[in-house]
């Protein structure tokens, strides 16, 4: 037998440690995970056959097409907005703003991003990318004052996240640990959203039953395809599943993360509800809170839809939407959506200041569970 079959066969006869069990740190290795280049058991490179032709490029054009078009839907729906209630709502409400509305935005802005970085520097850590609080603050804040001030609402996030896998020595976990900050945040929301629409008053709540059934439709059948696709064998499919799931084991649902994931990502939605009614009282609204919460968490929910100009348009819609349908006005929907985003805005100023005033300090993935974070 070669050396090459040799070792062909010591890799499938040999399975690679499993993060959290004996002898291994809780995440993947930083340094190095399997079947990567520096892999013992990696049989030795033998060039391939020659690539053929390639195929027709990508329509590069159109992608960045889609791309400037999602704004436009924000725009076209502000648009539609001021056709059908006017400026006066935009202005109004925008008038209203005191120093006590600034001062609890500034406050729960404060408490919503330090849970955010809580929630990405556990889930971080689990990934084997460690990121100390302090770093994750200053990166959220700056994350969240480019979300607010840039088109798409998602551009900050995009740059904590190549930013961190930079300074660690590994995008694709850098990455990956953002991803799941934000993905966890939004199911919480989800969860959330599900039961306080369920139990209060909602103009939604008649349809949520059938809603939440076919969510969890398709809840299971995903999870039974990906539970059947390893069946397969295939690399192209089992190792990104494998990934995924070492990545919510470890990063989300470890021992040591997934309670405080959870409870700041609760935070962080109680932090959301809780600016947006300071803007509804802040624009004049008298309604009770349990009428206003339902009506705050769809506009709350609007805001995940990356067609906005920096947070304004699809928000504006729904609460404009929501507010009619609740037997309240459109006006007043566009009034405190249009404070909440000044509030938002206002809260996220401590964010230029890291901007302007110096980058967020490296951090250096290590490979030891115990080791902490090299600064630099």
């Amino acid at each position: 037998m070669s050396t090459t079959e040799s070792l062909s066969a010591q890799r499938r006869d040999t399975a690679y440690p499993v993060p959290g069990e004996a002898g291994t740190t809780g995440a993947w290795p930083a340094s190095r995970a399997p079947g990567d280049a520096g892999d013992p058991l990696a049989p030795p490179h033998t060039p391939g056959p020659t690539p053929g032709p390639a195929g027709p490029p990508r329509p590069a054009g159109r992608r960045r097409g889609f791309a400037w078009a999602r704004p436009l839907v924000g725009v076209a729906i502000l648009g539609l907005l001021l056709w059908r209630v006017g400026a006066g709502p935009f202005l109004d409400g925008l008038r209203l703003i005191d120093g006590t509305a600034l001062v609890a935005a500034l406050g729960i802005g404060l408490v919503t991003t330090v849970c955010c970085a809580w929630r990405w520097s556990l889930i971080a850590g689990g990934l084997g990318v460690r990121l100390p609080l302090a770093s994750a603050v200053a990166r959220c804040y700056r994350a969240v004052f480019l979300n607010a001030t840039l088109p798409g609402g998602v551009l900050g996030d995009v740059d904590r996240a190549v930013r961190h896998g930079r300074d660690a020595g590994d995008v694709g976990r850098g990455v990956r640990a953002v991803v799941w900050e934000r993905a966890v945040g939004q199911v919480v929301l989800l969860v959330v959203a599900a039961v306080l629409l369920l139990v209060l008053p909602s103009p939604v709540r008649p349809y949520l039953p059938a809603v939440v059934a076919l969510l969890a439709a398709v809840a299971a059948g995903v999870a039974l395809l990906l539970w059947a696709l390893p069946r397969h064998r295939s690399a192209r499919w089992t190792r990104p599943l494998r990934t995924l799931a070492a990545d919510l084991r470890y990063g989300v649902l470890g021992r040591r993360t997934w309670l405080g994931v959870f409870l700041a990502s609760a935070a962080v939605v109680a932090g959301h509800l809780a600016t947006f009614v300071v803007a509804a009282r802040t624009a004049g609204s008298t309604a009770p809170v349990a009428e206003l919460v339902p009506l705050t968490l769809l506009a709350l929910l609007a805001m995940g839809v990356p067609a906005n100009v920096g947070g304004f348009g699809p928000r504006e819609g729904v609460a404009a939407w929501a507010f009619g349908a609740a037997g309240l006005t459109a006006a007043q929907g566009v009034a405190t959506a249009m404070v909440y985003g000044a509030l938002v805005l206002v809260a996220s100023l401590p964010g230029a200041a890291v901007l302007l005033v110096r980058r967020p300090g490296r951090v250096v993935a290590t490979p030891g569970a115990g080791r902490g974070p090299a600064w630099h």
